[in-house]
């Protein structure tokens, strides 16, 4: 098995992220029932891309992208004891490439992108119902800190 590298994503990579993309709304669709069906974006791939406060990162072998993710630096709520926080997002790896390593390399790569912006405080969501991707969080020393949670009283008797 060759190891990726993890680089920079560059506006040439847009129509292979535009794939991640549509395969990570794919995935997420069963997860959450409040996602529009049609949705085909909720990341602005160009921008994340060419804007100084996020990074948005590939793993490469030879050619091919095999992982992707990304961090971006916004402003935390006045109360906290940060005023900024690295948020990621976009953690993608194609299915045939699941299980090698590769979203861990691009996580540790943006922790230290985040890391070198000063940034030390980072969050990202999860759904409850995606254990697999939950785990793999917590084994990358993340915790579980605040639950979200939701109700539809459209069809209730109040």
């Amino acid at each position: 098995m060759q190891n990726p590298i993890v680089r920079k994503a560059t506006l040439a990579d847009i129509e292979t992220l535009k794939k991640f993309k549509l395969g990570l709304i794919k995935a997420e669709l069963p997860m959450d029932e409040t996602i529009k069906e049609d949705t085909v974006s909720y990341y602005d791939l160009e921008a994340l891309i060419t804007n100084d406060n996020s990074e948005l990162l590939v793993a490469v072998i030879d050619s091919e992208l095999v992982a992707s993710g990304y961090a971006k630096i916004i402003p935390d709520r006045p109360y906290l004891k940060h005023d900024f926080q690295g948020y990621l997002g976009f953690m993608f790896v194609p299915k045939k490439h699941r299980g090698n390593g590769y979203n861990k390399l691009v996580l540790d790569a943006l922790l230290k992108w985040c890391k070198s912006r000063n940034i030390y405080e980072i969050r990202l969501d999860v759904y409850d119902t995606n254990p697999a991707a939950i785990r793999a969080y917590e084994k990358a020393g993340f915790k579980k800190h605040l639950i979200n949670m939701r109700l539809d009283i459209r069809d209730s008797d109040l």
